[in-house]
């Protein structure tokens, strides 16, 4: 079986953490424990999000450097090489003899995606309102509310295609774990002869996730968060878990813009193309969601 796993950006630094590396090796062993025992049985490739790494990265390219603060596609690469060398070598510490590979992952979006003009995706640390605004007047930043805090907002287009497919298969095919398109990948727009280009973006993770496992051709869909499964009513008292969904019965209900309603979004793309099923949960419970004992089960028809 061909699992692509999703990592939450909980796996590396949780809400109100400090995200030092010593925080984020700690995190990552845990995830390395759960997702470990998944690649002794099946073919396995990682993917994970990138958010405070990558506006953590912003914030110390911005001091001092003015105009030549590196743009976001540059430190995108920059956050799926440190991310990726970390969950490279948990994971194959814990799988002597098998290779493990990280692979830089250019994907291509649409110049013109109307996104550009309506930054949503959150990035780097939260903060309080009046500082938030302080930061987006001298920075030039846009933010937005992030539960009870606020977090700098970018613009994160639709993944279109995956540069590095090719390889990607490659890898998976002889026997490799393969960590790549971290962060939603490497924002790229190319031109008429084919050329690509970063811009200024941050994809989603999740959508960037669903893309991968349905052009590798993936039998299951991975979504690993901080929640054990997807709410009804969330955060309301009579909140209740849903066990087994389709896409139709998600699509007719309303989540919370960029926390939970891309992980909807993507399940549903993976099981509308043709995947077998995708699981909403938590990263502790990685096998037991393969197994369909946890989490929510997204799935044509729940009862096969």
């Amino acid at each position: 079986m061909l699992i692509v796993a999703a990592l939450g950006g909980n796996a590396l630094v949780r809400r109100g953490e400090a995200a030092d590396l010593a925080t984020q090796r700690r995190n990552l062993a845990a995830a390395a424990d759960a997702l470990a025992p998944l690649a002794r049985d099946h073919a396995l490739i990682l993917t994970h999000g990138n958010g405070p790494q990558i506006g953590l990265l912003a914030l110390q390219s911005e001091q001092g450097a003015g105009s030549r603060a590196l743009p976001l596609d540059v430190l995108g690469a920059e956050s799926e090489g440190l991310i990726g060398y970390l969950i490279e070598q948990d994971i194959a510490n814990r799988l002597p003899g098998r290779e493990v590979a990280t692979l830089l992952t250019r994907v291509v979006v649409d110049a013109a995606d109307p996104a550009f003009a309506a930054p949503t995706k959150p990035i780097g640390p939260v903060y309080g309102e009046a500082d938030a605004r302080r930061l987006a007047a001298e920075r030039g930043w846009r933010v937005a509310a992030d539960g009870a805090h606020f977090r700098r907002v970018v613009a994160s287009p639709e993944p279109r295609r995956i540069i590095e497919l090719r390889t990607i298969r490659l890898l998976v095919d002889h026997g490799v774990v393969v960590v790549c398109a971290g962060g939603g990948g490497i924002p790229v727009a190319t031109d008429e002869a084919g050329a690509a280009r970063g811009v200024e973006a941050v994809i989603d993770k999740d959508l960037a996730a669903a893309l991968l496992a349905r052009d590798v051709g993936a039998d299951v869909l991975l979504l690993l968060t901080d929640v054990p499964a997807v709410y009804d009513d969330w955060p309301e008292p009579a909140m209740r878990p849903l066990r087994d969904a389709t896409p139709r019965g998600l699509r007719a209900r309303r989540f919370a813009e960029g926390s939970m309603a891309p992980k909807i979004e993507a399940a549903c793309r993976f099981v509308e193309s043709g995947g077998r099923f995708a699981a909403i949960g938590a990263l502790a419970d990685a096998a037991r969601l393969l197994r369909r004992e946890a989490g929510t089960i997204v799935a044509a028809d729940p009862t096969r």
